[in-house]
């Protein structure tokens, strides 16, 4: 699966890896803040500048994927070709591997047949091969990194090695420093083992302090470095601001409303120059309530509206917007089908009692929560796609071939 899943992304590559090399804006499209950040740290000036001007000290990003791609500048050259093909040649490989948890969880929920049907659907599926190729970003890491803490959220139900629990808060400090976004699953998560391991007569206090504190302990010089950076406390990321600021905008022509950012308003930029970015983040944040206070109907409806973009790619179909998404219509039918057969294999799971079912309904209600009231990416939903694809493979395998925990209804 891996082999072959790796196979058809670097083939895509071939064809796909030069979008990266865009020179406006200084190669701004190379990584985006993610790319200029690693500019940054390749040319030994640190954490910084996230735009395509420097504009010192940043929390915009967590550090893991910008230094991932730091140490790809720093062998093959800064907003090289090179680069581009090694650092997407990465994607593909992480994309390729998340066929590996993909397998073992889907196994460990519904069986032998769903894992290897979910595994090679994973390995051909466009999502999956599409998005890792066209865009630098840390979701292609984020969407491994969840698929393995899914599994490892699944065992830790059964273990009482302390080790194991001690890795799983290593992990998830790692893919919180890779991508925040996935923190919003680990109390529901723990919550979850906690609940099952109290059911079963096992420890679940000491094993989950373990866990916090492996967490605490992977997480915290990032805290430090942030702290002495801007004297102030700032977890993991400081964009907040802006981001709540981009779901606030009177207007619901096109989806993303970038006119508001630095990244194409002079204005923007200017203040962000101005103010540093601290400041400006407060300010936008500022100005984003304000604006929720004073149109509370309007952020509701366009709250909703981003839910329905996210789950059924739709947004609108005028001309002038399809002439800039033109692959819309096709992505529409393809994005809600595949909402639909998650749908279909989360009630099966529900209704044939699979003990699984509650993580994999956290996940779908959880996770893209904070987009529905900021702003919506398409690529933005894409690290739980591994659990939607084993729903959607599950709902769709009969039920004579289905040999694991979801073979047999549970009387109700």
């Amino acid at each position: 699966m891996v082999a072959v899943g790796l196979g058809i992304r670097l083939i895509v590559m071939c064809f796909l890896y030069t979008v990266q090399l865009d020179p406006r804006q200084d190669n701004f499209r190379f990584g985006f803040e993610a790319g200029r950040i690693a500019r940054s740290i390749a040319q030994g000036e640190g954490f910084n500048s996230p735009l395509y001007e420097k504009t010192g000290p940043t929390a915009w990003m967590t550090p893991v994927y910008p230094y991932i791609l730091a140490g790809f500048f720093k062998i093959f050259g800064i907003y090289t070709k090179t680069a581009a093909f090694a650092i997407v040649s990465f994607n593909a490989l992480t994309s390729a591997l998340t066929c590996l948890p993909i397998f073992f969880f889907a196994r460990k929920s519904f069986g032998t047949q769903v894992a290897k049907w979910a595994g090679w659907t994973w390995a051909l599926f466009p999502y999956a091969i599409y998005f890792p190729i066209i865009r630098i970003w840390e979701t292609w890491l984020a969407t491994l990194l969840l698929s393995l803490i899914f599994l490892v959220t699944l065992k830790l139900e059964d273990t009482n090695r302390l080790f194991a629990w001690v890795g799983a808060g290593m992990l998830w400090g790692l893919a919180a420093l890779n991508s925040a976004i996935v923190l919003c699953l680990l109390p529901f998560f723990q919550l979850r083992v906690a609940f099952v391991r109290h059911k079963q007569g096992r420890r679940w206090l000491a094993p989950n302090l373990a866990l916090a504190l492996a967490f605490i302990v992977v997480v915290s010089p990032w805290f430090l470095r942030n702290w002495r950076t801007f004297h102030a406390f700032i977890p993991f990321r400081d964009n907040m601001g802006i981001v709540l600021r981009l779901g606030t905008k009177g207007t619901t022509d096109y989806w993303g409303p970038y006119e508001l950012g630095p990244w194409n308003s002079p204005a923007e930029m200017q203040e962000f120059k101005r103010d540093g970015e601290f400041k400006y983040m407060a300010t936008k944040k500022s100005q984003a309530i304000s604006f929720i206070k004073a149109h509370p109907g309007w952020y509701a409806w366009t709250s909703l509206r981003r839910a329905f973009f996210l789950w059924s790619g739709y947004w609108s179909l005028q001309h002038w917007y399809l002439e800039q998404e033109p692959l819309d219509p096709a992505n529409i039918v393809f994005c809600s089908t595949f909402t639909i057969l998650t749908l279909i294999g989360l009630r099966r799971a529900w209704k044939r009692g699979v003990d699984d079912a509650i993580l994999y309904t956290i996940v779908l209600v959880i996770f893209p929560l904070t987009y529905y009231i900021t702003s919506p990416e398409f690529y933005y939903r894409r690290p739980i796609d591994p659990m939607m694809v084993v729903l959607a493979v599950y709902g769709l395998t009969p039920s004579r071939l289905l040999d694991g925990p979801g073979a047999a209804v549970k009387d109700r």
